[in-house]
């Protein structure tokens, strides 16, 4: 139990991890049932785990880095089994100023790619690509008016 004790440490100190992720790398490791249980919470109190410290590592990268909205975050989050109360606190790491800002860049970029389609299909195509992004439609609305009044 020690070598592995030692190993999920090694694990969690390379960069930050959630407990799902933790709970598959100890089954990873041969441990079992308790002995997973007993790790997790080990490593916990060692502060090697912390689900809030990720979460909030995990919506700034995937922001900055890859430029996911909030909506794509959380649902990533979700699947990692991470609690609401941890991505509400990853999601306000996000500055509403460059969440905006990011969300203006890349609307624009799509709707210069499509100078060749009409209006609504150009419209249509970077509220969609957008959307997949994890934008929130609301927000999408209002950058696509800001770009048809400038565009006209």
């Amino acid at each position: 139990m020690e070598k592995e004790l030692e190993m999920l440490r090694r694990y969690c100190a390379y960069q930050e991890r959630c407990h799902q992720e933790v709970k598959y790398k100890s089954l990873e490791l041969g441990l079992r049932g308790e002995a997973v249980d007993t790790a997790i919470a080990e490593l916990i109190a060692d502060n090697f785990l912390n689900e809030e410290r990720y979460a909030k590592a995990f919506a700034g990268g995937k922001f900055r880095i890859k430029q996911w909205g909030r909506n794509k975050i959380k649902a990533e989050l979700k699947q990692k089994q991470v609690s609401d109360y941890c991505i509400r606190k990853g999601l306000a790491e996000i500055d509403e100023d460059d969440y905006y800002a990011t969300l203006q860049k890349l609307a624009d970029k799509k709707w210069q790619s499509l100078n060749r389609e009409t209006a609504l299909k150009r419209r249509y195509k970077t509220m969609q690509h957008l959307m997949q992004r994890g934008f929130e439609s609301s927000l999408i609305h209002e950058a696509l008016e800001e770009i048809a009044n400038n565009d006209a």
